[in-house]
């Protein structure tokens, strides 16, 4: 059976990567690691489709190194523990360690990377693990501090386009038919950045047309992927606009449709941490103060979901969702940090007022730090008025309560400074 089209171009040298001129360009750190052939194990952590995968057998190829591959998907620690007897056996004192790559290492349990830790240790492989997703959180310390982190980044909008250029130029099968590119925009859409789609989506509009000249264009790109979006769902199109539209359900508080779109995503193979992180942004950006007890809930649910896994999972995002839909809303501190970030950005050097600074030194106490700092806790109610804010800043309003929810705030506030936070 012939090869797909991705691993037909999978590059072979430097200049057929695309994207990564940051890792892979002249005198860039990664390049430069390893054309001198003195590799360390190292984790490459990027989203889908961007050359983690391809890098990996490139530099085992370019290197002429014995490699092994594993999917963190389909193996286990006997896997592993396998893996690591062959690089035993072909161990010489003169030959570096074989290259042991593990796509989608953030899969693998704790024990299963511990026991990656002492090959890695005694040099007995070099490894290279593949990650979509943050190494501080899914990789393991002691495996992550004895490799080099890189972080790939998304193919842009020019790259995508020109990859599909010199594929039906540089492909063996492609280059063979009479193929036009008019438009790529819907398939660089389609793909979502992802490379591998991509090309999969490329090869589908070549192989479905029957016609002399194949054309590339959007009109033909809707008719014939339209009918494979299953293709496309979890990284794609699909991906983003499910999320979005699963979002605006909640932040609209319609519970039907969240859980609609959270059906959607799920049947589609999503990834359940993923769309507990979107809920746990929801619950700070769009409910915040108008009910704090929504990010102990979305918190607390992405917890549990990580911890149960599917199928049950999804019963505990459902109750999230619906909660969160049914929720008070306000976005106060939303709006709160980004104006005082749009301050910072307009005054970024503005002076700490002398009475707020710290005095840990008796120079320091001598020239005014600290000097008339009232601590509230010495005032009645734990209350005393005094300027918080740098002297440019004084009177500034970031902060806006914003409905019935959140009217306690904006009384409290009054109460406390009087005419300060009369505009609430």
């Amino acid at each position: 059976m012939s090869q797909p089209l991705a691993e037909r171009l999978r590059p072979k040298t430097f200049d057929q990567f695309y994207g990564q001129t940051h890792l892979l360009g002249p005198d860039k750190s990664l390049r430069k690691l390893i054309e001198s052939e003195h590799l360390p194990s190292m984790i490459f952590w990027g989203p889908p489709g961007v050359g983690k995968t391809s890098l990996a057998l490139f530099v085992a190829d370019l290197l002429e190194r014995p490699s092994f591959v594993l999917s963190a998907v389909n193996s286990g620690v006997n896997d592993v523990r396998e893996a690591i007897e062959k690089a035993k056996k072909q161990q010489f004192f003169d030959r570096p360690s074989p290259i042991l790559f593990i796509d989608e290492i953030h899969r693998f349990s704790k024990s299963q990377q511990d026991a990656l830790l002492h090959a890695v240790e005694k040099g007995i492989v070099t490894l290279i693990g593949a990650t979509t997703e943050n190494p501080s959180f899914e990789v393991i310390p002691a495996l992550l501090s004895r490799s080099q982190l890189f972080i790939l980044q998304p193919l842009g909008h020019d790259e995508l386009d020109q990859m599909v250029r010199d594929a039906v130029k540089r492909d063996s099968t492609l280059s063979k038919k009479r193929i036009k590119i008019e438009e790529t925009d819907l398939l660089i859409r389609y793909s979502g950045g992802d490379a591998r789609k991509l090309y999969n989506g490329l090869e589908m509009i070549v192989m479905s047309s029957t016609d002399d000249e194949i054309i590339v264009n959007d009109k033909n790109t809707q008719e014939i992927l339209s009918k494979n979006l299953s293709l496309y769902d979890k990284s794609g199109e699909q991906h983003y606009d499910s999320i979005s539209a699963f979002i605006k359900s909640i932040r609209g508080s319609d519970p039907n449709a969240a859980v609609y779109w959270l059906a959607r995503m799920l049947e589609g193979g999503e990834d359940i941490k993923f769309i507990g992180r979107r809920l746990i942004i929801l619950a700070s950006e769009d409910i915040g103060l108008a009910n704090p007890n929504a990010l102990l809930m979305a918190t607390n649910g992405f917890q549990a979901a990580h911890t149960i896994g599917m199928p049950e999972a999804r019963i505990i995002l459902s109750q999230v969702a619906i909660y969160l839909a049914c929720s008070p809303k306000g976005n106060s501190s939303y709006e709160a940090i980004g104006n005082a970030i749009a301050a910072v950005r307009q005054f970024p050097n503005e002076p700490v007022p002398l009475h707020l600074r710290n005095a840990p030194t008796k120079l320091m106490k001598e020239i005014g730090y600290g000097k008339e700092y009232k601590y509230a806790h010495s005032f009645d109610q734990n209350f005393v008025e005094q300027e918080y804010l740098p002297e440019n800043l004084s009177g500034s309003s970031f902060f806006q309560p914003t409905g019935e929810a959140e009217k306690k705030y904006a009384e409290f506030l009054r109460s406390k400074w009087k005419g300060k936070y009369s505009n609430l």
